[in-house]
């Protein structure tokens, strides 16, 4: 203990002495920047040094996350950037270098040219242990850093706060190959609850702007997250780890400014997500050009000029056959038909041509993305002209409804924001100016809304992060080339799957596990690393004692000082909020991306992504009954804790009382989507017939069981004869 001691002494020096330098840096940022050759350059010269002062790390950051020694001479320390003294030598490596590359990657296999690795444990900047791997020693050991690591463990003892922590101390080996992975590809980051890909595809990023800054700058890159929740959690981590300037959404964002709020139908919802609403925007737009009269005529100055049809038509069927959006071909049918006026000998002017302008705005309106909806969605002729065949009338009739007197009064849905960007990109052309997206959940979005992150693509590369686990809602996939045939199809394709569960305890993860035979039958459970500090909580109790009891777990959480989540379904929401307001709980609610609060309400579709100390799942029956994937959604809910999990039902019979009992009573859906592959498990096909069984026997009569069941037959050989899309997939 006395040689660790001194040698943590030694390694203290060192950290101070970098910390010194590092502040000595920031205060030379603080100061007044010299006189520049103009103004302008003054400005620039100010503006670069407080960029780089806000990205350093905060002054009680420990200076060091680790430490490589190539030899008994040549060592490098390794931090969130590079730390220099005053005579240039370097103190401190940045962790995206190439000995950042190293120290993350080194393992008994392949040591990276490493005689030892030191990861530091500290309190600020002050070491309170480290941990060392001397490769010539662990020539036996197996897969030492693709498992969890002492520092990584001491990470998930510390609280959540609202917002996702860099996790540079605690990369591990596989996270970090996905990080540098190369920036040319779409690359499928796939885990389960716990194993760190949000964070991992965040870093990546960062990883990418350092070692792409010739090509790669913060706003040429995009992330798109599911919920404003989400965005809001994740928003402090490229900032933290000194990466300003790239722009963060959530996916209902990438749209025109509109009102939005407008409840849907799940059919409508549906329908609208489907890539062939494409077509039919497409085909409703070039339908509203118009054709022109026999003989045109215009008054210029006093005097008529007249238009033959045929060289208008002639004109018109030019600007429709050329490219481009359709401003940019109504720009050409301008000069066209202004054209044919100076040829007939009319004004040269452009300020003397008002009758062409009234002419174009008959043959070619003027179109914005909002009003052409609202007029297409308000008229079923319009509808079923554009559906053309690829709509049913049924289908068509879905999407008529009657739109608000005004457009500034029109209020829109979340299905019709991808419309509405589908449309502007028709109107007006894309805007494909991002070198590289990352996608967070994106098992979850429609054809619709992958096509509106496709043409914000330049070249294709992208980063997509989800779990088909975890994938609900009316897009739910089962494989990911159901995502990708939607993006740009101009690189290549591989999924990477993340092993280790590093978040989720042991315990909790157990029993959330039970679910997946029935939420997700091809899924492989994450390998889960660590032990919670208590097994889950199961509360049974009245209907009326429910909202109590919840608020009361809460408050007990509340005092430990822990960041809860209780996640409700929207049959128990309004009676929850009573409670915590009525024992005068501090509450914040994820839908209004509110995560700021010490107790934060969440649905399960808001849950994904999000992490907290504690976690309250408020009756797993109604969460899988309130949707057709609800035991993908009751998996989401109990996988979102770190630590503590508690689950309060009413039910007469719990189903989830232990990882031993809860397989054979999962809860029952009330509608169910069963799945067609032939090699589903047996019990899981007796258990979806019960359901389907239960369900039939609720809804009708006796006398029409046997006609409902042909029919539902009849549907399902339908449902199967269409083909599946093709891949374009390699396995990493």
């Amino acid at each position: 203990m006395e040689s660790k001691a001194a040698e943590i002494a030694a390694e203290q020096q060192h950290f101070d002495l970098a910390h010194k330098h590092r502040e000595r840096l920031r205060a030379e940022l603080g100061e007044t920047p010299d006189a520049a050759a103009n103004p302008g350059a003054g400005r620039w010269l100010a503006g670069f040094r407080r960029n780089r002062r806000d990205n350093l790390a905060p002054a009680d950051h420990e200076v060091a996350v680790g430490r490589i020694d190539l030899d008994a001479e040549e060592r490098y320390y390794i931090g969130r950037e590079t730390i220099l003294d005053d005579q240039r030598q370097v103190l401190v490596v940045n962790w995206q270098t190439e000995m950042g590359r190293r120290y993350y990657e080194a393992s008994p296999d392949d040591p990276q040219g490493l005689a030892l690795k030191r990861t530091f444990t500290c309190d600020g900047n002050r070491i309170v242990d480290f941990a060392d791997l001397v490769f010539a020693q662990l020539a036996e050991a197996i897969e030492a850093l693709d498992g969890p690591d002492g520092a990584l463990l001491a990470e998930l003892d510390r609280g959540r706060t609202g917002a996702m922590a860099d996790i540079v101390a605690t990369i591990q080996a596989a996270q970090y190959r996905l990080m540098r992975f190369p920036l040319e590809h779409v690359l499928v980051i796939e885990g389960g609850p716990g194993t760190g890909k949000t964070a991992v595809a965040l870093h990546r990023v960062s990883w990418l702007l350092y070692n792409h800054a010739d090509a790669l700058r913060p706003r040429d890159v995009l992330i798109v997250g599911p919920h404003p929740a989400f965005t809001r959690y994740i928003r402090g981590v490229l900032p933290g780890l000194g990466d300003e300037g790239v722009e963060q959404v959530d996916v209902d964002q990438l749209g025109p400014p509109v009102q939005r709020g407008r409840p849907e139908d799940a059919a409508a919802r549906r329908l609208k997500g489907e890539a062939r609403m494409a077509g039919l925007l497409a085909r409703a737009l070039e339908a509203r050009i118009g054709a022109p009269e026999p003989a045109e005529r215009m008054l210029f100055d006093g005097r008529f000029l007249t238009l033959t049809g045929a060289e208008v038509t002639a004109a018109v069927a030019a600007a429709r056959q050329s490219t481009g959006p359709y401003a940019v071909r109504r720009q050409r049918l301008r000069a066209a038909l202004a054209q044919l006026v100076r040829d007939r000998g009319g004004p040269v002017e452009a300020e003397r041509l008002p009758p062409v302008e009234n002419l174009l705005e008959r043959l070619w309106p003027l179109q914005s993305a909002a009003a052409f909806l609202r007029g297409l969605f308000g008229s079923r002729r319009r509808l079923l002209a554009a559906a053309a065949g690829e709509l049913s009338e049924q289908e068509a009739a879905l999407l008529y409804r009657r739109g608000a007197d005004r457009l500034s009064e029109q209020v829109w849905s979340a299905a019709d924001i991808p419309l509405l960007d589908e449309l502007e990109a028709l109107l007006n052309g894309a805007t494909g100016r991002y070198r590289h997206i990352v996608v967070d959940e994106a098992q979850d979005l429609s054809p619709m809304q992958l096509r509106a992150i496709a043409r914000r693509s330049a070249n294709g590369s992208l980063t997509i992060v989800g779990d088909l686990a975890q994938s609900t809602g009316a897009w739910a996939r089962d494989g990911w080339e159901e995502v990708t045939a939607h993006l740009p199809q101009t690189q290549q394709v591989v999924v990477a799957k993340l092993r280790y569960g590093y978040r989720v305890p042991r315990q909790v993860y157990e029993l959330a596990a039970n679910l997946l035979p029935i939420a997700a039958p091809g899924a492989e459970p994450v390998q889960v690393v660590r032990d919670g500090p208590a097994d889950p909580g199961i509360h049974v109790v009245e209907p009326g004692e429910r909202a109590g009891r919840v608020a009361q777990i809460a408050r007990d959480h509340l005092q430990a000082q822990r960041f809860v989540g209780i996640v409700v379904p929207a049959a128990c929401r309004a009676e929850i909020e009573f409670a915590l307001a009525a024992n005068e709980l501090p509450w914040g609610r994820a839908d209004q991306g509110e995560l700021d609060r010490a107790i934060n309400l969440v649905s399960p579709q808001e849950a994904k992504g999000l992490e907290f100390d504690a976690v309250i799942v408020v009756e797993p029956e109604e969460i899988v009954a309130e949707d057709p994937r609800g035991h993908r959604l009751l998996f989401v809910a109990l996988t979102r804790t770190i630590r503590y999990l508690d689950v309060v039902s009413s039910g007469d019979t719990l189903p989830l009382e232990s990882p031993q009992t809860v397989t054979g009573r999962i809860p029952r859906q009330r509608t169910v989507e069963p799945d067609p592959d032939p090699t589903i498990e047996l019990p899981v096909l007796d258990r979806l017939a019960e359901d389907l069984a239960a369900m039939i026997a609720g809804g009708a009569p006796p006398a029409l069981w046997d006609e409902i069941l042909q029919r539902a037959a009849a549907l399902l050989d339908e449902r199967s004869g269409r083909e599946r899309p093709q891949g374009r997939h390699h396995r990493a």
